[in-house]
């Protein structure tokens, strides 16, 4: 958790950019990026520098290497340490015209650092406005990694609070919920296939640091969780160069964040690698066949991006992997074949566990769709018995616009502990009880917030339909403050025709 001054810190330097005249978010975050990613190189060449001294010993790896760059500037120059001490205009020749084709060449040679820097750009030219925002990045104390990742996320929260790119963000919160949904292991092997800024792929691995400790001690497992544990794919290289500084400052010395276009390029070499995939991918529409990764189509033959991503996380899946994804409602209850195949397989062919329904107030204020938080296991052999639903009608924040706090900052974690009151306002962490006890959900009758639903009453809708509501029973609900009995019929036929009328949508569309 940021202290007050950190977080003061960091809106001071936002605001510098905006005044220096850098005001899309986006570009405020990939110059911060570049900036940090400048710093860790220099804080690495010091770490060999002083192992070297400390050992009497050449010095087993040089970031800047000796003697000068093509340019004939020294290359000790390019170091954090030495030109945050230089003159304003200085500082901004030597960052300019040397750093930063310094990291494109990184890029060029494959470097593990420098991946995404091949075309790294100063995006400003004020020379005022680098020298203010190097002094209060040096400023910020990063010397642990809670506080670096901590920061990087406060200032990834700045993207979705100033109302633009919003869409790259899931919420943090609903992203920990998934997470612990999920509890994955030292031995998984982890993917988000729409990475953005990797907030799945790095909770995943603060949820090992705080429940698995000792993963870190044993080399095999250090190995692993640093460098074959993680794997992110974006077709944004700006994304992608801001989910691997997010990684790389949450602790994670070498994840593979690399590019990759899901939907379009074939997954041979990837085709049950994973043993967990937790994902918010977005959803555009429509994709042409021609343009359709061939071995999507042969799960699935549709050009809803929806449904190929399912298709993909089917196929990416090694047998006995597990999913937590998010997804359109249309999914759960989209009436074309497609649909209809897609669940058919997740039911009969595989093991469906969870359909947790979100309020569609959670991706405000950049989208209003409802959506589900899907969870199965691929067996290829089926498996589905219960299909265990529930009903989140809140997660501790105002479903408007705003998204307004209304808990305070500790009573919005999925892991607190909340009073009846507070679970009104937060559903989060009761989810999270009730899935860790599902032994005693098929005692609840379906009129409770969540319930047990056979495979065999899913199958029987001949659809299989996955939509909450198909399954509800609110004839015997109790309703609060006694409505009169006539408003109560009229709202649940209210009810009964929106349903169908988004059945009739979904048909016109299909």
């Amino acid at each position: 958790m940021l202290t007050g001054p950190i977080r003061s810190q960091v809106d001071q330097i936002w605001n510098a950019f905006w005044s220096g005249g850098v005001s899309n978010p986006l570009s405020v975050i990939e110059q911060i990026t570049y900036l940090l990613f400048i710093k860790r190189l220099d804080d690495l060449h010091t770490v060999e520098e002083s192992k070297a001294e400390m050992l009497d010993v050449e010095m087993e790896r040089r970031i800047f290497p000796a003697g000068n760059d093509p340019k004939g500037e020294p290359y000790e120059n390019l170091r954090w340490s030495r030109f945050k001490n230089f003159e304003s205009r200085e500082m901004m020749r030597i960052v300019d015209e040397h750093v930063f084709p310094f990291l494109r060449e990184l890029g060029e040679e494959g470097s593990t650092y420098g991946t995404h820097m091949k075309d790294a750009r100063l995006g400003f030219s004020n020379p005022s406005l680098l020298a203010k925002v190097v002094q209060q990045l040096d400023d910020i104390p990063m010397d642990d990694r809670d506080t670096k990742g901590d920061v990087y996320e406060y200032m990834l929260g700045k993207i979705a609070s100033a109302g633009q790119n919003g869409q790259f963000r899931t919420p943090r919160h609903i992203i920990q919920l998934m997470v612990n949904l999920m509890a994955p292991t030292p031995k998984d092997v982890i993917c988000d296939p729409a990475a953005g800024t990797c907030g799945f792929i790095v909770e995943a691995g603060e949820y090992l640091r705080s429940n698995h400790p000792k993963m870190l001690m044993d080399k095999d497992s250090r190995q692993h969780f640093h460098s074959g544990m993680f794997h992110g794919f974006d077709f944004d290289s700006t994304m992608l160069r801001i989910g691997a500084m997010n990684m790389t400052l949450h602790g994670v010395e070498n994840p593979d964040v690399s590019y990759r276009d899901s939907l379009a390029e074939e997954h041979g070499e990837d085709e049950g690698r994973y043993s967990l995939i937790l994902a918010n991918p977005p959803f555009a529409g429509s994709l042409d066949y021609d343009t359709t990764a061939k071995d999507l189509l042969k799960v699935v033959k549709t050009k809803k991006t929806e449904l190929l991503f399912v298709a993909l996380f089917l196929r990416l899946l090694r047998t006995g992997g597990r999913a937590a994804v998010i997804v359109p409602d249309g999914v759960l209850f989209g009436s074309s074949k497609a649909h209809k195949d897609i669940r058919r397989m997740l039911v009969e062919d595989h093991k469906l566990e969870a359909i947790v329904k979100l309020p569609s107030g959670v991706f405000r204020p950049y989208a209003g769709v409802s959506c589900a938080i899907v969870v199965f296991t691929k067996t290829g052999v089926g498996g589905t018995e219960d299909v265990w639903f529930y009903d989140m009608t809140a997660d501790g924040y105002s479903l408007d616009d705003k998204r307004t706090p209304l808990l305070d900052a500790d009573k919005l974690d999925p892991l607190a502990e909340l009073s009846e009151e507070e679970h009104a306002k937060n559903n989060l962490p009761d989810i999270l009880t009730r899935w860790n006890a599902l032994a005693s959900e098929a005692d609840r009758p379906r009129t409770a917030q969540s319930f047990m639903v056979p495979a065999s009453d899913i199958a029987a809708t001949g659809s299989w339909d996955l939509s909450l509501n198909r399954y509800k029973d609110i004839e015997h609900e109790e309703v609060e403050h006694q409505a009169p009995a006539e408003i109560i019929a009229e709202l649940r036929e209210i009810e009964k025709e929106i349903v169908q009328g988004l059945h009739r949508l979904e048909e016109m569309l299909g």
